[in-house]
């Protein structure tokens, strides 16, 4: 399937349907920048848009990353699945605390086409400090060049590792929350999944920020933010087609290649799911906020007015993201305090 033959929802969005307003603050920081979604993501420029992000965002040095000592940081090669390669873990926490450390398990963002495990820690630096919590980043292989389920293998093969190996990285493996943003808050709903089924490692928590779950694009949010979202549903369908391959709009694709495919969402450790309401992902993330809670789980949903794919990016300092920051905030402390929620059997 090509994404000229991406599917019309039955009842989908006419071309003049009106969209959810931008918060004014991030609007004007958008509008700034050289406005929303700019040119989309195509099969034709994909390798181009690659080097381009290369060569944008060049990967810090684990130098860098101890920031003057506030981090202790190293980089790991752990065995990958079998007849895979070794898999890179970016291992950091704040230096100087004794103990097994709670661990943000973190898997980058970017489309599942770009991105790198060294681009993380300096996102989640303040949470690390204030929180008192490791983070452990996974450098999974991106798509074209490696299809499903090679990029979520990788994170599979790393958590295994990281559970194992928790006493000599001072890490409570009993204290694990898994999370990503955008196609790593899929790809952790994805391993979420995996886990449960496989008997692996049981994270407390999983943080699922604007995640990626769905390659059929047919929400009604999918056809109303088209060409108006920071990322469409072209770029969403070159993203997928990227990642599936031949399989791409498959009847019978597994749930670990797209989470919004699952029909049992039960046992899964307790989520927060946050979306934009002006964002491409926003129906598909409440949806599978709904699903959590039919299955007897546990869910905390946070709809951003007004924000759009990738908000806290564009415009850190604005209002709606700090509020965003500390929704997360409050939730992981609780998450990493509190007595483990994981959901019942399904009706």
């Amino acid at each position: 399937m090509s994404i000229s033959d991406i599917p019309a929802e039955s009842g989908s969005v006419p071309a003049a349907c009106a969209t959810p307003p931008f918060d004014p603050e991030l609007a004007a920081i958008l509008a700034a920048s050289g406005g929303a979604a700019g040119e989309p993501l195509t099969p034709e420029n994909l390798e181009a848009r690659q080097a381009q992000d290369a060569a944008d965002r060049p990967r810090p040095t684990v130098s860098e990353l101890r920031d003057g000592g506030r981090f202790e940081v190293e980089e790991l090669r752990v065995p990958g699945a079998a007849g895979d390669p070794d898999v890179t873990l970016v291992s950091a926490r704040p230096a100087g605390i004794g103990g097994p450390l709670p661990l943000l398990y973190y898997l980058h963002g970017g489309g599942m086409v770009v991105g790198n495990a060294w681009s993380v820690l300096p996102l989640l630096q303040d949470v690390a400090l204030t929180l008192e919590v490791a983070v452990v980043s996974v450098e999974y292989r991106l798509a074209p060049q490696t299809r499903y389920p090679g990029p979520l293998e990788d994170c599979y093969a790393g958590l295994v590792w990281v559970s194992e190996h928790a006493a000599e990285l001072g890490i409570d493996a009993d204290r694990i929350v898994i999370g990503g943003k955008s196609a790593g808050g899929g790809l952790a709903a994805a391993l979420a999944l995996l886990t449960r089924d496989r008997g692996g490692p049981t994270p407390v928590g999983q943080l699922l920020l604007f995640p990626m779950l769905d390659d059929r694009n047919t929400t009604f949010s999918s056809h109303q933010m088209a060409g108006v979202d920071t990322w469409d549903r072209t770029s969403n369908a070159t993203a997928w087609q990227a990642l599936l391959g031949d399989r791409y709009g498959a009847a019978d694709l597994p749930p670990y290649a797209a989470p919004a495919r699952a029909t049992d969402l039960s046992g899964l450790p307790p989520a927060y799911i946050e979306v934009g309401s002006a964002e491409t992902f926003r129906d598909e993330d409440v949806a599978y906020a709904d699903a959590i809670w039919r299955a007897g789980g546990q869910a905390e949903l946070h709809v951003w007015p007004g924000a759009f794919h990738g908000f806290d990016s564009f415009a850190p300092q604005a209002a709606l993201s700090r509020d965003a920051r500390d929704a997360r905030s409050r939730w992981l402390r609780r998450i990493l305090t509190g007595p483990a929620a994981g959901g019942g059997p399904a009706c």
